[in-house]
């Protein structure tokens, strides 16, 4: 299985900027399938927790307004060379995505 989610975070002075993409059809269960004229059924991330060694730093709400491979960038204050990163997400149908890295 390939790869779903793609991260990376190096540290900008006293912050550490964090880049995470996800491999996601995020259909919004609006769009109909070209070959059989029928609703795509909806499937999206619905949740997205980040944490710094542990501690939870950002915790999102989506829906089904944010595109397909979703990216998301944030930073964050307090962390240094060697902290773990990590990213959960949940989706509507109830699959976990995760990944951690070690900030650079």
């Amino acid at each position: 299985m390939a790869e779903t989610m793609k991260m990376r975070a190096t540290m900008e002075g006293d912050v550490v900027d964090v880049k995470v993409l996800i491999q996601h059809p995020m259909d919004t269960g609006l769009m109909k399938d070209a070959k059989t004229d029928k609703l795509i059924p909806a499937h999206f991330i619905n949740q997205v927790i980040a944490t710094l060694n542990g501690k939870t730093v950002l915790d999102a709400q989506w829906g089904v307004g944010i595109a397909k491979n979703p990216f998301i960038g944030f930073r964050i204050k307090g962390g240094k060379p060697g902290d773990k990163v990590g990213v959960n997400a949940v989706d509507n149908l109830g699959t976990k995505f995760d990944g951690e890295v070690v900030v650079a």
